[in-house]
């Protein structure tokens, strides 16, 4: 189980940095320990990635602990806030992080069409960021082939709420909706390269999402 890999140190810290995103706004209302236990259920269905990306990464929740949970992999935490991202450098930098955990101040449109990024990941995290069609458009682009896309989920939600046909027409494929205790994680992996024309321009997935 993933959370023995957790050091009471690693944990000290982790609860430490999210402490202060919570202060800043950068985290939800929920004490900050449900924050980590959520992100140790998340970890549980996840293969180690060798690169992965947190998008809207806002206090680092599940980026920095997934960082700190698997140490051979490379992580970028993409956030479009200047604030939450200078946050997000203190606390890569405070976990001790910095050289295999980078943050990129950026939409995540801007983020998918850079060629450096696009492609270039096996896993993209994502809670919070948007609806499903918002998320899954955002975050394929950086996937590689056969890698996979995980959204955290709400209690109550199916895997309906992902439209297979706007799914696929991003390259991923069907959805599967995970359950631990209370939590829930859609994953779906990349079949296909994302199509070029996607992400589209900024502000365009919320604007006509594909469903």
């Amino acid at each position: 189980m993933p959370a023995i890999l957790l050091t009471e140190a690693a944990r000290e810290n982790l609860l430490m940095v999210f402490e202060a995103a919570k202060e800043e706004g950068a985290l939800g209302p929920s004490p900050v320990d449900e924050h980590l236990k959520h992100a140790l259920a998340w970890a549980e269905i996840l293969p180690e990635p060798k690169r992965f990306v947190d998008l809207g990464s806002g206090g680092g929740v599940p980026g920095l602990i997934l960082a700190m949970l698997f140490p051979d992999s490379e992580a970028v935490l993409i956030d479009a806030r200047r604030r939450r991202s200078a946050n997000l450098e203190i606390s890569v930098h405070t976990l001790g992080l910095g050289e295999r955990v980078s943050v990129l101040c950026a939409r995540a449109e801007e983020a998918g069409r850079d060629p450096e990024l696009r492609g270039g990941f096996d896993l993209v995290v994502a809670r919070s960021f948007g609806s499903p069609a918002i998320t899954a458009e955002c975050a394929a682009p950086f996937l590689a082939v056969g890698g996979s896309l995980s959204v955290s989920e709400p209690p109550s939600a199916s895997d309906d709420r992902w439209q297979l046909e706007g799914l696929n027409a991003l390259g991923l494929a069907k959805p599967e909706l995970h359950r631990i205790g209370e939590a829930g994680f859609m994953v779906s992996q990349l079949e296909t390269l994302c199509p070029d024309r996607y992400p589209r321009r900024n502000g365009m997935p919320e604007k006509r999402p594909l469903w």
